[in-house]
């Protein structure tokens, strides 16, 4: 992976507010990703459609794709720490409506297609909250540490992302099965509150980009112009794109557990975590290994082996052989996720990383939702097996294609750490 060993792996974590920091993201992505996965089983409990699942991917997207652009305006001339924290509370806010929706009184109050609509309509507004979230979260990290150490940053960030989206669905499936659907929600809801008091740790930042008078069409434009021109970027979001778009398969996995596999709620559980799980050890041994050298070329063998594994997992019906697929892929796409996240931080000048991270959240993580819902449609179309399978070689001919068309992107070096 690297030529050289850090000369300081826990470099970053040295930083007062770094840790707080990683702490607040990983409470927050294991609320996140535990919050979805819930919400999937219980959706697909109560319909039995495999387009209800791709449904939640499009009431997230509806809002993530309208409003992006327009947060990462807001979010480049407002106060990181104080937006952010507004965010957190919204997300509690939504989490609490959850619980309610799922309990016992509301299950024998209102009728299923009240409970079906009301979650439709959390996930909603949870993706207008998301809209901010994530783009501000990659904002504030440069705020908090120098920019020599953003590497190394960049891959406890990500370590503490693919913890908690290990943790979260494991304890998704494990909680289902113990305490239920609305006691499962309120883990959620605690886990919100801890992200939330570690923000109150981390001190306000200074606003980079104070231009009042640029009108807001010029102020985006000018950010997905930069994007576009900047070719390192550009491929890296596109990738990314095209590989959580065409070969996810995690929308698709309460069918997988309960129709193909049968292996229930526990079952569910370990399939959801079993990339994270691999993702997590990739980017964790990345913190003493690091990439510099051919870090596009290996993005793009990266790409492309995950790209493999998803075709693995749709054709097999051996429930360990599908975990083992479903770890390899986490593993590809921890590599990809730390050349990516480096990517962006290297190369967005401080002014312009509300808006550069807003693009990056509308394409990438916009297309979490967009491939859930073409994962749904697709399945009701042609059958689970078949969707996931082609989603896998539709993602293994893009990135041929990328990687003979963007040359900036396949010769890409980082460079190395300071001594």
């Amino acid at each position: 992976m690297g030529r050289f060993k850090s000369k300081d792996p826990y470099a970053s974590l040295r930083e007062r507010e770094f840790k707080p920091y990683v702490i607040m993201r990983f409470a927050l992505v294991f609320a996140w990703t535990m919050q979805f996965i819930v919400i999937e089983w219980e959706v697909y409990h109560l319909t039995k459609d495999p387009l209800s699942l791709g449904i939640i991917g499009l009431m997230e997207i509806i809002p993530a794709l309208s409003i992006a652009l327009f947060a990462g305006h807001i979010i480049d001339k407002s106060e990181k720490r104080k937006l952010l924290m507004i965010c957190v509370f919204a997300f509690s806010s939504l989490s609490l409506a959850l619980v309610y929706l799922t309990s016992s009184y509301a299950l024998e109050s209102f009728n299923e297609q009240f409970i079906l609509y009301g979650i439709y309509g959390c996930v909603f507004i949870g993706g207008i909250v998301r809209s901010f979230i994530s783009p501000t979260i990659f904002a504030l990290l440069s705020l908090i540490v120098p920019k020599k150490l953003y590497g190394n940053a960049t891959t406890w960030s990500s370590s503490a992302w693919q913890m908690g989206s290990v943790l979260g669905p494991a304890t998704a499936g494990l909680a289902i099965h113990q305490f239920g659907v609305s006691w499962s929600l309120a883990i959620v809801l605690f886990m919100t509150l801890v992200g939330l008091t570690m923000l109150l740790q981390i001190s306000p930042k200074p606003i980079m980009n104070k231009e009042t008078s640029e009108p807001i069409f010029t102020s985006l434009k000018k950010g997905i112009l930069f994007v576009y021109r900047t070719k390192e970027l550009f491929g890296a979001i596109l990738l990314d794109m095209v590989a959580v778009l065409f070969g996810g398969a995690m929308a698709l996995l309460p069918i997988y557990a309960t129709d193909i596999l049968d292996v229930g709620s526990i079952g569910f559980g370990v399939l959801r975590a079993a990339p994270a799980i691999g993702s997590f050890l990739t980017i964790l041994i990345m913190a003493y290994i690091p990439i510099t050298r051919n870090a596009g070329k290996k993005l793009l063998y990266a790409i492309f082996g995950f790209g493999l594994s998803i075709i693995l997992f749709g054709w097999s019906e051996w429930f360990w052989l599908s975990v083992f697929a479903l770890f390899m892929s986490g593993v590809l796409d921890g590599i990809s996720v730390v050349i990516r996240s480096t990517i962006l931080q290297l190369f967005t000048p401080d002014e312009m990383r509300g808006r550069v991270a807003s693009v990056n959240s509308m394409f990438v993580g916009s297309s979490n939702e967009l491939g859930a819902f073409e994962s749904g449609v697709t399945a009701k179309l042609f059958g689970p097996v078949k969707a996931v399978i082609g989603g896998g070689i539709l993602t293994l001919l893009i990135v041929l294609g990328m990687g003979a068309k963007l040359p900036r992107l396949r010769e890409l070096h980082f460079p190395e750490e300071e001594e």
